[in-house]
């Protein structure tokens, strides 16, 4: 008989509204938890939303309802009548609110509340700043949230004669939701062993820094100067071919020097050129674009993967489910209420199947749960703090760059012993990324972006191309109860270390595998960076301006991934705490991607709705855009935005007011969402020149005040300079022993059980704790001194 799914013991209540609380509910579904919607009686709204504006029958749901509600239970009570909810709170394991819901405001359904009558559960709230701080009841929008993260100006996206580019597809909305499950299943292992619940506050602005940006407070405090102030269009990235477009990156030196030999310009290398590649490429831009056009996508893509030039097919709703790969991994599976096609979950186990999803619920077609009988459940309440939820816990981190160490930062801060393997002569990547010279002492501990991934881990350096290197690798899984990787799948598959294998010397071991692609289909070993899984994903092809080709985000596809892995990983401890078996955890990049990006792919199957890039413009709010404002940024340019989004129609009428109840703003036709929408155009030119009158300052003061969502199109490098980020601690003082004190981001996520939070160490040096972890194998001192004679283990670079 099968083991019953991970996370059947779970009974979890929807108070929610909204894309973030639903995905949240939905993984938590797909691992097999019993979830119960609380539904008014008008129904939620995403039963009748679509992106497209495509038509719903009456008496049926949404397409996309039906895809983040599949395997979930609906149950409809009034807003007065909360006490019918007494009886499920009672034998409920977590609750899961937003303030969206039409529950929000009853007094004994706020997280206090909730928490003080049944203290058990565990409370996750996703709002857009957090529970608490000045900006705690602030209007906000997923795009104004985006644009205060600094996630708008990114890592330089967008060309500067333009305004900047917001990623589309509502991605904080579905980043934040898939943060709020790993938070939730993270805080019930923890009630598992108290007995108690808390509060887990997560805050979509924080989500939105993890997710959008790249360390850029820990850059500028380190290297006293921003990780990138100018934006651009990367060169290749998106192109049209013959027959579609395809996109090519060259992030490095190398990749430059290969995509010059394969459109026939071996003499565009010169490294005395004192253009840096951004702008080599940008020079050479037409001769590159004109090559590519002449020929197809698939051979343009077969010919830079001889290359190893990351590359991909631009994947958007109408091609995704014709991609080979995906069709050889069964990537898309039907909806089992309508039959659309959908993203299938973004992990696999090896020990477990995780059930397949049911049919989405009908409106109350549950109700009577709330009166069924169930054992109630009682807490251990103590003042005690309930301690962090992964200590005890062993993780051999064999991950590089961002997507894995993301994953893995994550356990580390929350108590786990995070051990992060390098070699001397293969540095974890984003050493590399240091702002400093290379003949600098030290230099490849000065890297900020190295220092924000890795805070509270530890570090050894273990050569395993080296037969010694292998044994001492092998002993050191056999002490762990975790291993995370991220490495092309042929890496550990050529020294014997497939899932078989590792399992062999520890038998419940989970091990977490986070291939771009997956490992098998014919994308197997595509090099897989961050823009590369955003452009295989559908993320590229809705970001950018409609008149121009698609712009790679250049960050979600990396923390996406490592977030969802994590996901996996909990489902899949679940597992071997109820069973005491280990599994393989496949995670790969992409699937994570098309995850979050699954309305694409649902609206073109349900509706034949493709959807398009909109510029700052959305599905959602009308209006919502970027509106230039007076004077200079800080670089002296005429460059300063501010973000407005106007989602209901009460607040246009305080936006109207707000800016003098002009003229053009009374017309009737615009009290309506419909109406503005239709006049989208008009609205910007009139709106855009009452801003670009004013400070930006003045115009956050002035709409925010009347209760608009509005936002500054903030730097990212000045995230630290936000009262609501100061007011929760979000950013910690860490201090390291080569780079001195610097700023680094906690967790997007505040745990009432441990009010005082987790404490922050320093990124670990290159090898430090190579002693302490090889004497733990039973290493003596001598042996250690041969391994370091032979290059084995070192704490310098070796190359």
């Amino acid at each position: 008989m099968p083991a019953p799914a991970p996370l059947h013991q779970y009974l979890i209540v929807d108070l929610s509204a909204g894309i973030a609380g639903a995905y949240c509910t939905k993984i938590l579904a797909d691992g097999g938890a019993e979830v119960v919607k609380i539904e008014s009686p008008d129904g939620d709204s995403l039963r009748t939303w679509s992106a497209s504006g495509a038509s719903i029958d009456a008496g049926t749901d949404g397409a996309l309802f039906s895809y983040l509600s599949s395997s979930k239970k609906s149950a409809v009570i009034g807003v007065d009548e909360a006490d019918r909810l007494t009886a499920l709170l009672h034998s409920a394991d977590a609750v899961i609110w937003s303030r969206e819901s039409p529950f929000a405001a009853v007094e004994s359904l706020t997280p206090a509340a909730l928490l003080a009558a049944h203290p058990h559960l565990v409370v996750t709230t996703i709002t857009p700043f957090g529970l608490e701080g000045p900006w705690s009841d602030r209007a906000a929008t997923e795009f104004t949230v985006q644009a205060w993260s600094g996630g708008v100006v990114g890592l330089g996206r967008g060309a500067p004669d333009r305004a900047p580019i917001h990623i589309c597809g509502q991605i904080g909305e579905w980043f934040g939701g898939a943060y709020a499950s790993a938070a939730t299943l993270a805080a019930l292992r923890s009630a598992a062993s108290t007995g108690r619940g808390q509060i887990v506050d997560l805050s979509k602005l924080e989500t939105a820094v993890a997710g959008l940006t790249y360390h850029p407070v820990t850059f500028l405090e380190l290297r006293e100067r921003p990780f990138r102030s100018e934006r651009s269009i990367f060169v290749p990235g998106v192109a049209q071919a013959a027959d579609g477009m395809v996109a090519l990156g060259a992030a490095t030196a190398q990749q430059w020097s290969d995509l010059c030999v394969l459109v026939g310009h071996p003499e565009w290398v010169d490294p005395d050129a004192p253009l840096a590649i951004t702008a080599r490429a940008g020079e050479l831009a037409p001769q590159i674009y004109e090559w590519i056009a002449e020929r197809t996508v698939e051979d343009v893509a077969e010919q830079a993967t001889a290359f190893r030039i990351p590359n991909s097919p631009v994947v958007n709703g109408a091609n995704a489910t014709d991609m080979a790969h995906f069709g050889e991994r069964g990537t898309f599976v039907k909806n089992p209420t309508a039959g659309f096609s959908q993203p299938d979950r973004p992990y696999t186990m090896s020990a477990f199947d995780l059930p397949r999803p049911e049919a989405a619920p009908r409106l109350g077609e549950h109700t009577a749960i709330l009166t069924e009988k169930r054992e109630a459940k009682a807490a251990k309440y103590t003042g005690e703090s309930i301690g962090l939820p992964f200590e005890g816990m062993r993780v051999l981190d064999m991950t590089a760059f961002w997507a894995g160490p993301s994953c893995s930062h994550i356990l580390a801060t929350l108590g786990a012993e995070v051990i992060h393997l390098e070699s001397t002569s293969r540095p974890d990547g984003t050493r590399m990324i240091a702002g400093v010279p290379m003949t600098d002492e030290l230099w490849w501990e000065k890297s900020p972006i190295f220092s924000g991934l890795n805070t509270n881990k530890k570090s050894i350096t273990l050569n395993f191309q080296t037969e010694r290197g292998q044994e001492l690798l092998r002993e050191l899984i056999k002490t762990c109860d975790v291993l995370v990787e991220n490495y092309t799948p042929r890496v550990l598959d050529q020294i014997g270390l497939d899932y078989e294998s590792v399992k062999a010397l520890r038998d419940d071991i989970i091990m977490v595998r986070m291939p771009g692609f997956g490992l098998d289909g014919p994308w197997r070993d595509k090099a897989a960076f961050a823009y590369v899984i955003e452009d295989a994903s559908g993320l590229t092809w809705l970001t950018g301006h409609p008149d121009q080709n698609p712009v790679e985000p250049y960050t979600i596809g990396d923390p996406n991934a490592g977030i969802h892995a994590l996901n996996g990983l909990l489902i899949a401890l679940a597992h071997r705490d109820s069973t005491g078996e280990g599994t393989l955890v496949e995670a790969s990049m992409v699937d994570a991607a098309l995850n979050v990006a699954a309305e694409q792919f649902i609206e073109y199957s349900a509706y034949g709705a493709l959807l398009n890039r909109q510029g700052n413009r959305g599905p959602v709010a009308a209006p919502q855009n970027l509106y230039q404002t007076s004077g200079l940024d800080e670089f002296g340019r005429d460059d300063n935005w501010v973000a407005i989004a106007v989602e209901t129609d009460d607040q246009w009428a305080a936006l109207r007011t707000a800016i003098g109840s002009p003229e053009w703003a009374t017309d009737p036709a615009l009290d309506t969402a419909a109406g503005r929408r239709a006049a989208h155009d008009q609205v910007d030119e009139r709106l855009g020149a009452w801003c670009r009158e004013r400070s930006d300052d003045d115009i956050v003061a002035a709409l925010w005040e009347a209760g608009v969502p509005v936002a500054k199109v903030i730097q990212p490098h000045r995230q630290a300079g936000l009262e609501q980020l100061q007011a929760r601690g979000f950013f910690a003082q860490v201090t390291h022993p080569v780079n001195g004190t610097a700023s680094h981001t906690t967790l997007p996520v505040r745990f009432s059980g441990t009010p005082e939070g987790p404490t922050m160490r320093s990124a670990p040096l290159l090898g430090e704790h190579n002693t302490e972890i090889l004497t733990g194998l039973g290493l003596s001192a001598a042996d250690i001194e041969v391994l370091e004679q032979n290059k084995i283990i070192g704490t310098k670079l070796a190359f």
